[in-house]
């Protein structure tokens, strides 16, 4: 049976973020995809001109259907708008026992836009975060989580570890919003281990969606029954194909190209990931 991957998540019309590239996501890694719409945008390369939350219980009623006919074998959480909505997601994670959750703090969209409120961070730290599997915030996000300035490598460890301490398994903090211009390197820590993934920094301001786009792919490979670090590995080279390979669509930043390593295949990276670990904590 085909593997089960579920998004919930915002609509972005503009199709490059949110639910339309976690759809684009698990199509190209071959899993089948699900939604449940936490809310819907009107919104381009140029940025978010509009947000209109669903109804709390026209979500509750999406996440009902999917759990009491198709089922879930990996799920991840997008924008989630608000503490009502973080709340309702967290309860129903835990009454279904769903599990390989990752869980995507969308806070600020690409143009700059505020996609959660600020009420909301202490609900997703309290209720939400226990569920990960992992958690794979941005730089800013992680600031924002743990309170603290990031702005070395010992600080993102840091704050790897308060993430664990706040209840997610595990967490890759991004390396995008990093000041190194030659190169960006993901940080995923497992609670015991860390894990660098470095790849050569890509000259594009097309990269909308690539948070999404990441944590979408994270979510197709865990629902494969993928082993954590595997999961991340393959998410690197997709999400680093799918910017190298971005399209020039908009005015503004435009967005990843999902199709890309069917497009272009393994062999077009411009360089190869490695993988070191510190054996202690």
């Amino acid at each position: 049976m085909i593997a089960r991957a579920l998004t919930i998540a915002g609509s972005d019309s503009g199709g490059g973020a949110g639910i339309q590239a976690d759809i684009k996501t698990f199509q190209e890694l071959q899993v089948f995809g699900m939604t449940a719409i936490t809310a819907i945008t009107a919104q381009n390369t140029l940025g978010v001109q509009g947000l209109y939350p669903i109804e709390p219980e026209g979500l509750e009623r999406q996440l009902i259907a999917i759990a009491e006919d198709i089922g879930v074998d990996a799920l991840k959480t997008g924008m989630l708008f608000d503490e009502e909505r973080i709340r309702l997601v967290a309860e129903k994670i835990r009454f279904y026992g769903w599990k390989n959750v990752v869980i995507d703090p969308v806070m600020i969209a690409k143009g700059g836009a505020k996609l959660l409120t600020d009420q909301s961070i202490n609900t997703l730290i309290f209720e939400l975060l226990p569920t990960a599997a992992v958690a794979t915030p941005n730089i800013p996000e992680a600031e924002a989580i743990t309170a603290m300035t990031i702005t070395t490598m010992d600080e993102r460890k840091k704050a790897a570890r308060e993430l664990i301490k706040m209840g997610a398994k595990s967490v890759v903090i991004k390396g995008g919003h990093d000041a190194d211009s030659e190169k960006t390197i993901d940080l995923f820590f497992d609670g015991d281990a860390f894990h660098y993934f470095e790849y050569p920094r890509v000259n594009t301001k097309n990269t909308h969606g690539t948070g999404c786009s990441f944590a979408a792919a994270i979510t197709a490979e865990l629902a494969k029954g993928a082993a954590l670090i595997d999961a991340v590995h393959r998410a690197k080279e997709f999400i680093h194909l799918a910017v190298f390979h971005s399209l020039s669509i908009g005015g503004g930043h435009g967005p990843t190209h999902h199709g890309a390593l069917r497009q272009y295949g393994k062999d077009s990276l411009e360089g190869k990931t490695w993988r070191e670990s510190a054996l202690t904590k």
